[in-house]
């Protein structure tokens, strides 16, 4: 005789499942600045990416079991491409894709016996910073509104509270870099050694920039926004703790607003996904 589940307990189940796994992960960050929107998170592998361009303004972030959020960014991928070409270009935006999404994540989870283990985030990149749309999809398909930023996976509650303390929609590049260094480092408590540039994935949705604004932010232009985001980096860490901040003239000499430390359009801009343990 097949023993009786309760909906409310089966939907319970699945829920606790896919939270307790997501919080296993390592959070990623989504931050507007005035360069645009930055997505900064701990990936070591250079191949298996947890951000990717998706269409013209518009960016996929995603924390969780890889093969999971890849098919969904693919499948996302030719939604969008699909929409453009029917329809036109200006059609395919941030808050369409969120919805799709989220019809697509509920269906998912009600159908099937194990829910996806994924948080995502589609970012559209405005003219101006309050014009940018950030949207949060969780395994369950519920959307959310975001506004500024917002942390996946992990620990994002400490993460999120490091940002809220420092966070100011007018900050340069090199600013919310160092600010998302130190909420990540320790998950917040701000006890950990800086992250390096190899254990690091940096993206930009670039606020300027025409047609395609993604960009991966790699190599030497990397080291560069990291050299001069350390000083930030350790200031917000220190008013986060109560400490000073730790003096600029001892780190590293970069010159702000350096080229460099900027980038530019990087090859594999269209790759996506992240690490393949979703760590």
């Amino acid at each position: 005789m097949p023993f009786y589940v309760s909906p409310e307990q089966v939907m319970k189940d699945k829920a606790d499942y896919a939270r307790k796994r997501i919080s296993q992960i390592r959070s990623g960050v989504v931050m507007t600045c005035e360069a645009g929107i930055l997505l900064v998170a701990p990936n070591p592998s250079r191949a298996l990416r947890k951000f990717s361009e998706m269409y013209d303004r518009i960016a996929f972030a995603a924390v969780g079991r890889y093969n999971e959020f890849e098919s969904l960014r693919k499948a996302g991928v030719r939604y969008a491409d699909m929409t453009g070409f029917q329809y036109d270009r200006r059609d395919v935006t941030a808050r369409g894709l969120a919805d799709w999404y989220g019809q697509l994540l509920g269906a998912l989870f009600t159908d099937s016996p194990k829910p996806y283990e994924v948080e995502i985030v589609v970012a559209e990149v405005g003219q101006t910073a309050a014009e940018d749309e950030i949207y949060r999809i969780t395994f369950e398909g519920s959307v959310a509104d975001e506004h500024d930023f917002v942390v996946g996976g992990g620990q994002a509650d400490k993460v999120a509270a490091v940002l809220k303390e420092r966070y100011s929609q007018s900050m340069s590049l090199t600013e919310a870099m160092g600010l998302a260094i130190a909420a990540l480092a320790g998950q917040g408590d701000g006890n950990a050694e800086p992250v390096a540039a190899n254990q690091l994935e940096v993206a930009l949705l670039e606020r300027n920039r025409p047609h395609r604004a993604f960009r991966r932010l790699t190599g030497a232009r990397l080291d560069a926004l990291l050299a001069e985001a350390r000083p930030a980096s350790a200031a917000a860490s220190g008013a986060t703790n109560g400490a000073a901040p730790a003096d600029a003239a001892t780190a590293d000499g970069a010159t702000a607003g350096s080229p460099a430390a900027d980038g530019g359009p990087d090859a594999d801009g269209s790759a996506g996904g992240g690490d393949a343990t979703g760590a």
